[in-house]
């Protein structure tokens, strides 16, 4: 890879997670078109350009391609018209990771295929259904509980965890009204009685060793991460095996950026869950906890620059700050308590800017360092709960 910059990257999706990856990228002089379908993306707010367009559109897509001729396409999201990264990857464009591996886990189907059936990796029983009466049929082979999920989504919308049989329609309902793109199928998986969910934050290199971020332990809601924290407390030969699985699986993906590999952690296994081929939002603790965070990281891995080292600097955890109902176009968004919040040492937040809301919508995220795990979660938590939004008429 040449080390020369700037270079021009287009960020395919906007959301928080690209805001903070334009930041960093900006940050040594790169060029950034950030690409949405929605006007006043947080990415756009600090992007060079700014394009709203639908990404499932592949004519759309040609046309920002073709006005910036980027070096690099960075998708941040899973709705894009993939086929189109293939064909402009040929045209010597770097796709990141790859357009194969961007293609492959668009869905959770193919991920899961993978890392099962492929390269024999320990994964909850699962199977797809394509209709109501599949997944009835489905759900009772695998048993109760079990967890629902569309196969494209993002953020765990869509998800639920079904306990009884007259549940699993109203599942169904939920997970393709849920769903990304046309995608109409679901995958169910049964119930893993974990003791703790993990993101193991994977960076692959172009001509280096795989790296790895000190594991972050994080408590999910209706699917939606709600905090994260990290160090996760985790058996030496558990992390072990989690860090080969990760390795595994983003070797078969190939390419160069970071994975956010999510496990469970039972008493004696960790159990591959999902990945996502770009920074997570678990991963947000990283802008307190590393001397480079996980966008700072995703950049230079996709530029071939060193990363001589990742040290984390203690305990530290986030909490998310959430909207509690939906906004109008008549009402701007403000948000009050972030003194409070940032009275508290250690403790830092981010707020967004998205300009609309919805019920459980993410708006912020709160940062705090602590003694130890449980103080800095504990201040994360208050943070969170001391900001609240605002909605001013105009």
């Amino acid at each position: 890879m040449s080390l020369t910059l700037p270079k021009t990257i287009v960020l395919l999706g906007s959301g928080e997670l690209g805001k903070e990856f334009v930041i960093a990228a900006q940050r040594m002089g790169n060029r950034v078109v950030a690409v949405d379908r929605y006007a006043d993306a947080p990415a756009m707010q600090v992007a060079d350009h700014a394009e709203v367009i639908s990404m499932l559109d592949g004519d759309a897509l040609e046309a920002v391609i073709a006005q910036y001729s980027p070096d690099f396409i960075v998708p941040e999201i899973e709705a894009i018209r993939t086929e189109k990264l293939q064909e402009f990857e040929d045209r010597g464009i770097t796709v990141i990771p790859t357009a194969a591996a961007t293609h492959y886990t668009m869905n959770r189907d193919r991920i899961r295929d993978l890392a099962s059936s492929e390269l024999g990796i320990r994964t909850a029983r699962y199977g797809y259904a394509s209709s109501a009466d599949e997944l009835v049929a489905i759900s009772e082979k695998i048993g109760f509980p079990n967890v629902v999920k569309p196969v494209m989504s993002s953020s765990g919308k869509g998800q639920s965890t079904v306990t009884l049989l007259e549940e699993v329609t109203a599942a169904w309902d939920y997970a393709t009204a849920q769903a990304r793109g046309a995608s109409s199928r679901v995958i169910v998986e049964e119930f893993i009685q974990f003791n703790l969910e993990i993101t193991l934050l994977t960076i692959r290199q172009w001509d280096g060793p795989t790296l790895f971020c000190p594991p972050i332990g994080h408590r999910q809601e209706r699917g939606d991460y709600q905090e994260s924290w990290q160090p996760a407390a985790i058996a030496p030969a558990l992390l072990e095996s989690a860090q080969a699985q990760a390795k595994a699986v983003t070797d078969a993906l190939g390419g160069a950026g970071i994975f956010g590999v999510e496990f469970f952690i039972t008493e004696t296994e960790a159990i591959f869950s999902e990945l996502s081929p770009r920074p997570h939002d678990t991963g947000m603790v990283t802008m307190t906890s590393q001397n480079l965070n996980e966008f700072e990281l995703h950049l230079r891995a996709i530029l071939g620059l060193p990363i001589p080292v990742i040290s984390q600097s203690g305990p530290a955890a986030s909490a998310v700050v959430l909207a509690d109902r939906a906004s109008d176009s008549s009402e701007a968004i403000a948000y009050g308590g972030v003194h409070k919040a940032l009275a508290e040492p250690g403790v830092d937040v981010r707020l967004f800017g998205k300009p609309s809301t919805r019920p459980q919508r993410r708006m912020g995220v709160t940062l705090a360092q602590g003694d130890t795990v449980e103080q800095a979660r504990q201040k994360a938590k208050q943070a969170a709960e001391a900001i609240a939004l605002e909605f001013i008429k105009s």
